[in-house]
Parts: C-alpha cells; structure tokens; sequence
C-alpha cells in the first residue's frame, strides 16, 4: 500500500495534508501531491535479506592521479578547478536570458573539437534552433550531436548506445521520468531525474552538465538535495544591463569553491576576460567623489573592482537603501558603525552603494572600501586615483585582518596602483614604488584620509 505525501514544489517541503500555503516557505499553491513508497506488509525489512560486503580501505591507500580533460575555454576550466573530471556530474543554474545556453553549447564545441565525443540534449529548443545559435556563433562546423528530447528513459537508452565523454542536459526542470507519478517539473521529477542522470554519469564514466531554473531569490528551484547530489554547481551570474558575465562555482569537490570565470557578452557569443581587473576599471580616469578601488579576491583570483557610492539628502520620512552588487545588511552595519564609534550620521540621507561592471561581491574585506565609498560621496572629497583599499570593519570599529593580501597588492600593482590603504595587522611591507597605509582603527581611517568630519 502506498502512502500518499503532500511536497511544496517551492522548497521541497513535506506536509501532512494539503494546503493553500506552505509553512515552511510561505508560497502559495505550490503544494502537490504525490505517491510516496510503499508501507505494506508483504514489503521485506533490510534486515531480512542480506546485501553484499562493502569493500574498505584506509587512509593511507593510494589513488591514482586525478585526470582531467581541458576545453580550451581557460575561464570555464578555471571554474572547473583546472578542467572537466570524468564521470563527474555538473548543476549549472542563472537567470532566464542570462547566456547558459550560449556559453554551454560554446563549451560543447570546444571539447568536441579536442575529440571529446559531446551531446547537447535539450528539452526547452527544437534541433533546428540549436543549429540557428550555432551558425551566430561560428560553431557550425563542430561535431556536436544534438537531440531534442524530455523523456528520461529514451535519453538514457541513447546515451548507453552513443556512450559519450560529455553530455550537456537543458534543462534538468523540462525532463520527465515516466516512473514518477508527478508532472514534469515537480520536485519529485526534478529529484528523480537528477539522481538518475547523476548515477548514470558515475556508473558510465560520463561527464553531466544539468542545467537549473532559478527562482525569483536566485537560488535553483527545486529541492536542495539536487545540490547536494552533484560535485559541482556553478552560477552563470550578471545584470542585464551590463555586458559582463561571471561563472562563479559555489561548491566543487574538485578544486577551489568560489573560483570565478569572466565573460562578455557580445553578437558573436562569450568572449572570455583574461584580464578581469582592467575591464571592471576600464573607464576610471579622473577622480571623483564616492568612486573606491577594492582589491578584492575571487577563488584564488586578486579581482580589483569600483565600488561607487552617493549620498544625498532625502525628502521622504525614510531614507533610502539602496545597494546592487553587495549585501544590503552589511551596508546597514557599516552605517551603524560610523555613526556609533565615528560620530558620522546619515540620518536624513539617502544612501545608494554599487559595485561596478555588474560584479557581486561578498567577502567582508570590501568593508573599508564601502565605508571609504560612503565618506567619499558624503564629504564629496575624492580619493587618489592610485590608491586601493581593503579590510574587514568590526562592530567596535577596529580594522581587522584579512587573507591573501600580498596577492591583492600584487595585483593592484601590476595594474599601476601605488598606495594602499590596509588593516594594520597585515604582514606585508611597502616599496619604493608601492606605500601601504596600515590603520588599527575606522576612526584613524576618517581622520587620516579625510580629516575632521561633522556630524
């Protein structure tokens, strides 16, 4: 006898009985039911049949060499941890329109041009579409295969025929497994399929890429073990109105997490940024009032990107808050933290912070960078140009220490930057072509570069 669950396929919740709205999430008409395993008694218990031994062995035994297979696309690789692992499975996700199909069916020619044998299956596109963006993109001539196709069953069947090194799924939410009893696109279809794409790879040596949807809060839709099942998820991340776009891995078992790609968008496809930190400051030349330099670190990449800030005063009872780029309780943070330890309000003003070229940035050492952003625009007294900043801001003011710092000034050096201003704590020294500026504290950093302040 089966027994029947109630899943929200919002957020993959379990509930008792339908609902309107789930509880957990707080979505409405996203509740389904679905026929869950099978309870009866004729069903054997695990203990009543034996199952084979497990074979063990310890820490010390030794594995061959990890192998990997390079594409040619050296910001994919990168992501990648240095290229494609065999018999690896790989969940993309981004936003509608953002460039996935392009940048994958550009990655798909690249390995199969290195004689990697490569199968585009889509589940959203007819073939001939396929072919449309590849001839825009100058990729007619790769010996792709293509299939338009959603049934899981039929899509296995012909991977186990074609046996193929790398398989490129889009998207994961379109396929349909007709063992489940649920509408394509559920959470049970979008586990299923998962979870037989993912052991498929593993058991044939074969290489996935599955392809996400992302909810409105930009996280994949679907359940969250999908993200635990596979080694790697990557986001295909960028603002419509910017050209750039930015691969960023959140989780590879393979290599370093966090590690980014750039791209920019144009009529030919992806073209990749090998020099990151140069476009993000292509267009700074003159000084200005609310424009900072952070040098800041993505993976194991120095990134120097402009943080630019204005402040204004505000006709409305509530000043606004408003940020792109960056986390907005981090702004409030820093805001509390000059008014409470610096005596520097903006009380009556309104407060709009973004990062430059489209770039999202998370770290906490871009704390003094906004903070010097935000006195900037306020005292409407710029920077030098040649300067960098960077370094974590704690509640009681003082300035942190933060990683990595001899590669961020490394960077900013090559990039012709000659002054930085750090936390104190960092080991690293000036030069008689670099000066660092070490400060202990938020206050000696208003006073050094801005001297007095009015409340």
């Amino acid at each position: 006898m089966a027994k029947t669950t109630f899943t929200c396929n919002a957020c993959g919740a379990s509930h008792k009985k339908w609902a309107g709205k789930c509880e957990a999430c707080g979505a409405w008409n996203t509740i389904v039911e679905e026929a869950g395993l099978s309870t009866g008694p004729a069903k054997k218990s695990l203990g009543a049949a034996k199952g084979r031994r497990v074979e063990l062995s310890s820490l010390s035994s030794h594995d061959l060499p990890l192998k990997r297979v390079v594409s040619g696309l050296e910001e994919f690789d990168r992501v990648l941890g240095g290229g494609l692992v065999p018999a690896s499975a790989i969940l993309v996700g981004g936003d509608p329109g953002i460039g996935k199909s392009t940048l994958l069916l550009q990655v798909a020619a690249a390995f199969a041009r290195r004689g990697v044998k490569s199968i585009y299956i889509s589940g959203e596109e007819a073939t001939s579409q396929i072919r449309m963006r590849a001839k825009r993109l100058g990729l007619s001539d790769a010996p792709v295969l293509l299939a338009a196709e959603t049934n899981l069953r039929d899509i296995l069947t012909t991977l186990d025929a074609e046996r193929p090194e790398f398989v490129i799924i889009d998207s994961i939410q379109t396929m349909w497994a007709d063992h489940v009893d649920s509408a394509p696109g559920s959470v049970s279809q979008v586990r299923a399929t998962a979870h037989e794409l993912t052991a498929f790879a593993k058991r044939r040596g074969i290489s996935v890429v599955l392809v996400g949807h992302v909810t409105k809060e930009g996280q994949i839709a679907g359940p969250r073990v999908i993200e635990h099942m596979v080694d790697t998820v990557i986001y295909f991340e960028g603002e419509r109105g910017h050209q750039f776009r930015i691969l960023r891995a959140v989780k590879n078992r393979f290599g370093p997490a966090d590690e980014i790609g750039v791209f920019e968008m144009t009529g030919a496809g992806l073209e990749q940024v090998t020099n990151p930190s140069a476009l993000f400051l292509s267009e700074r030349d003159a000084p200005a009032s609310g424009s900072v330099v952070f040098a800041g670190i993505e993976g194991t990449r120095p990134v120097l990107v402009e943080i630019q800030a204005l402040v204004a005063q505000s006709p409305l009872a509530t000043p606004r808050r408003n940020v792109v780029g960056w986390d907005s309780g981090r702004l409030s943070m820093i805001l509390a933290v000059l008014e409470a330890r610096c005596g520097v309000g903006f009380a009556g003003m309104d407060v709009y912070l973004n990062i430059a070229g489209g770039m999202r940035i998370s770290e906490p050492a871009a704390d003094l960078a906004v903070a010097a952003a935000l006195m900037s625009a306020r005292q409407d007294q710029p920077l030098p140009v040649d300067t960098v900043v960077f370094g974590e801001i704690s509640l009681s003011g003082a300035l942190r220490p933060i990683s990595q710092a001899d590669a961020r000034l490394k960077e900013a050096q090559k990039l012709g930057f000659s002054n930085a201003i750090a936390p104190q704590s960092i080991k690293a020294v000036s030069s008689a072509n670099f000066a660092i500026n070490k400060l202990s504290d938020l206050g000696d950093f208003i006073v050094e570069v801005f001297g007095e302040v009015k409340a």
